[in-house]
């Protein structure tokens, strides 16, 4: 295995060395620091644990335990071959193993929550399959709200999950419901909300309250239809699932009408590159008119709702625990807080992107007590998604993402719920939730502390690829694309050298990032192959919240383009913050 042949032809083939996975220098040089005659005692472990890695609170028996773990010749300490397998090991993560360590007691809008956009299409919005599955891997993932458009059957006789206006096929809400029963908290068990997209008469909205009564039982969180003052807390309502939706004021057809403009105006999405197009820069996002945008929750008189309340089944406008509602009136209205009663509202990234320019600090203030959907634009048929970052910074607890695809954005989205255990929901930073003094996304903030970071290395695309997988004719051209995403001061992408025909890149360079908003900031880490005459080769990707991440020399493990962890493929890098 010393060396690896390409066929460049019929008659001729290429030889060339494989490199082996060896300790950098920076590495030897720490470990010569910290061992004596070659051996890294328990103590010396220990003493390295605490200065480099910065665990204040590690003990001989955890560094005992670091040496048992290492299968090796010398059992009184590591030579630097088990001292750099046990760097490159699983149990040497970049983020700590913390479990569950946020504050679950505050009310629900206190949180970001896990958040899924039409959650039962299989693919794109307009002629995939609706089905269970879906729902199914939302839930083991650790989505927390699965979100379902209920119509009438082709029998008008019971009740179908679809995308209505659309090609796509129907599956049985009874299907997603008793899937949900079955999967909501294999995960996490901390609340699922199920939001309903209505469109149904009041007998099939009887229909609907009867399965769902059935279906969940006592499971189902119920206020009695009246309105919640405030949300109730995760931990309150653990393993317990929450309805929330607006009441429909009429049948079908203000929304049909609506679909059949909008589908005139519905364009293909442009196509991803092979690893997803770049996150949009909230700098310098277009923000285009949102009147063409298919709206989930059209503007309505809260008198409206009242007397469509009353065309309600009772037994569902029970059911009904978190109110959604748009009032007339335009944004004013819409951000209104009124301290007797809470609800949801909704609105497009599109909406969004345009009230953030004038309405922030609203938007911020509105979100203390009231939850804010985002929702994906009309014209992303392809299933894309938009940069969360828009809705976080404003204190937006339901970022709704298509969960199905795969792409730059939704990897966000997986970077941000790693954090509190995976459980779905992530406790907003106390600048959001301060009301004396309401957080303005726009003003520029000093910067608070700066990460340094170290590329060393990488290992396990040899054995996790097909040596042919990369490049036909040599080894892979590996470079990395390292930064953050974060509010707009914050994000960055850089990105280090190609080093050609090598299946383990050493790098070795390091990279700076100021952070002026570190609680919201993710670290955004991905491995391409430089390809001269097509589109480069993804290589694996991972995103990290900077809020868990721990200093120190760390393994970052790297995933698939779906966010599937590879067996194999690795980073070695080192993190310090410095305070300014």
């Amino acid at each position: 295995m010393s060396k690896q042949t390409y066929r460049v032809c019929f008659c001729f083939r290429r030889k060339f060395r494989l490199a082996v996975s060896e300790a950098p220098e920076e590495i030897k040089r720490v470990f010569e620091q910290y061992a004596e005659k070659g051996i890294m005692s328990v103590d010396g472990l220990q003493r390295f644990l605490v200065e480099v890695q910065k665990e204040d609170k590690a003990t001989r028996e955890d560094a005992q335990k670091i040496i048992d773990s290492v299968k090796h010749f010398h059992r009184k300490g590591l030579n630097l071959e088990a001292f750099f397998k046990y760097l490159f090991g699983d149990l040497n993560s970049p983020l700590a193993s913390l479990g569950v360590h946020h504050d679950m007691s505050a009310p629900l809008s206190h949180y970001f929550i896990y958040t899924g956009h039409n959650s039962y299409l299989t693919g794109n919005q307009l002629s995939s399959d609706c089905s269970d599955v879906p729902v199914i891997n939302a839930l083991k993932r650790g989505v927390r709200v699965i979100e379902l458009d209920i119509w009438p059957n082709s029998e008008k006789n019971d009740v179908d999950v679809k995308h209505g206006g659309t090609l796509t096929t129907p599956v049985q809400l009874i299907n997603c419901l008793r899937s949900i029963k079955e999967y909501a908290f294999v995960a996490s068990e901390y609340p699922v909300v199920i939001t309903l997209e209505d469109h149904l008469t009041p007998d099939l909205q009887a229909k609907v309250a009867e399965m769902v009564t059935q279906t969940f039982g006592d499971v189902l969180f119920s206020t009695g239809s009246e309105c919640l003052k405030e949300f109730p807390s995760p931990e309150s309502l653990k393993k317990r699932i929450i309805i929330s939706t607006k009441p429909p004021k009429e049948y079908l057809e203000a929304k049909e009408v609506k679909d059949k403009e909008n589908d005139s105006q519905r364009g293909k999405a442009s196509d991803e590159e092979a690893w997803g197009k770049e996150v949009l820069d909230l700098k310098g996002s277009h923000i285009a008119d949102s009147k063409n945008d298919l709206d989930e929750e059209d503007e309505e008189d809260l008198e409206d709702v009242d007397k469509s309340q009353h065309n309600l089944a009772p037994e569902y406008k029970r059911l009904i625990a978190i109110h959604a509602g748009k009032p007339k009136g335009g944004l004013d209205e819409w951000l209104k807080v009124d301290p007797d009663k809470v609800r949801r509202l909704s609105m497009s990234e599109q909406q969004l992107e345009k009230a953030a320019e004038t309405h922030g600090k609203q938007i911020v203030r509105f979100t203390q007590q009231n939850i804010l959907r985002v929702y994906p634009k009309g014209i992303r048929v392809d299933s894309s998604n938009y940069n969360p970052l828009i809705g976080w910074m404003h204190g937006a607890q339901m970022v709704a993402f298509n969960m199905q695809g795969y792409g730059r954005s939704l990897w966000l989205m997986h970077g941000m719920f790693k954090a509190n255990g995976g459980c779905g929901y992530v406790k907003k930073p106390d600048f959001l939730l301060n009301s004396n003094e309401v957080f303005d996304p726009k003003v520029k903030l000093p910067v608070k502390k700066i990460l340094k970071m170290t590329v060393y290395m990488g290992e396990g695309w040899y054995y996790d690829f097909h040596h042919t997988h990369f490049d036909a004719y040599s080894p892979p051209d590996f470079y990395a694309r390292i930064g953050i995403a974060g509010v707009p001061a914050d994000s960055v992408m850089k990105k280090t050298k190609t080093l050609e025909d090598n299946w383990v890149p050493s790098w070795n360079e390091e990279f700076e990032f100021p952070l002026t908003v570190p609680e919201l900031a993710l670290l955004r880490i991905e491995v391409h192959e430089y390809d001269m005459s097509e589109k480069d080769d993804f290589g694996g990707q991972t995103c990290l919240p900077i809020s868990e991440l721990r200093s120190g020399i760390r393994a970052v493990c790297l995933n698939s383009r779906k966010g599937d962890k590879y067996n194999s493929v690795k980073l070695l890098m080192r993190f310090e913050f410095i305070t300014p």
